[in-house]
């Protein structure tokens, strides 16, 4: 039985970027008049190890069906080591994504240069034709907003951040 895909659902994407490579390539993007899909929010950070997986939550929370968390290729982070830290973390918590039943489809990890205007409208469009077959998320929608949240919010960036993911 063929399964026709659902051309009336537009998922919601969130996408955590880090400043120096990802925005940039996706900055490159426009400016090379690329086009990617219009539903994909870009939450910029300083970089993706400043990136608490309690936003991911959040982001699911406040209705996202799809999240990409993106930055500098391994070795090329302006933060030294933080892309590394990033990839850790995102390891450990996609299990724990896995465990309480969310479909890990849902979520992306990758790396964009700020030179690969091309590639960040590649992994938008893979991820939003990806989410769009899958279908609304609903299994965080239903959670009361008691958010607890592992770091304190100590810059004017993550601050920002952190209500940006609260208004997608």
């Amino acid at each position: 039985m063929h399964v026709k895909p659902n051309h009336t659902f537009e998922p919601k994407i969130v996408a955590f970027v880090c400043t120096w490579c990802t925005y940039a390539g996706a900055d490159l993007a426009g400016t090379a008049r690329l086009q990617y899909p219009a539903n994909t929010r870009v939450v910029k950070f300083p970089c993706t190890g400043r990136i608490d997986p309690v936003f991911i939550l959040r982001a699911f929370q406040k209705g996202a069906d799809g999240v990409l968390v993106s930055g500098c290729h391994p070795g090329d982070c302006h933060y030294m080591a933080g892309n590394f830290h990033a990839r850790r973390r995102f390891a450990a918590f996609r299990a724990l994504l896995d465990f309480i039943g969310v479909d890990l489809q849902r979520l992306q990890f990758s790396w964009v240069s700020a030179a690969e205007g091309g590639k960040w409208v590649e992994v938008a469009t893979e991820l939003t034709e990806r989410v769009r077959a899958l279908g609304p998320m609903r299994e965080f929608k239903e959670l009361e907003a008691q958010e607890q949240w592992s770091g304190a919010i100590d810059s004017p960036e993550l601050q920002e951040a952190y209500e940006a993911v609260g208004n997608i």
